[in-house]
C-alpha cells in the first residue's frame, strides 16, 4: 500500500481513485488524520511520509466525510 499512499498529493485524490477499495481509501485517510503525522508546533497540519506539503487536517476529515457519506467530493482545480 505504501506504494498507492506515495502517489497521492491532496485527501481528495484518494476519495477519487478510481480502483481503491473504500476500505482502503478509508485507512490512508485515517492514517494521515492520525496525531502521529502532525506538524510540530502546527498541530492542524498533516505531514503523511512520501507527501512534499503538508496539508490541513480539515482537507482529509472533508475527504473521510465525503467517503464516509457516499457523495461526490469538489473536484480540485
Amino acid at each position: 500500500m505504501s506504494q498507492t499512499v506515495s502517489r497521492f498529493v491532496h485527501p481528495f485524490d484518494v476519495v477519487h481513485h478510481p480502483t481503491l477499495e473504500p476500505e482502503v481509501k478509508r485507512a490512508i485517510l485515517a492514517s494521515w488524520a492520525s496525531d502521529r503525522v502532525a506538524v510540530p508546533d502546527h498541530p492542524a497540519l498533516r505531514q503523511p511520509a512520501g507527501l512534499d506539503e503538508p496539508i490541513p487536517i480539515d482537507d482529509v476529515l472533508a475527504a473521510l466525510h465525503a467517503l464516509d457519506s457516499n457523495s461526490q467530493p469538489p473536484s480540485l482545480q
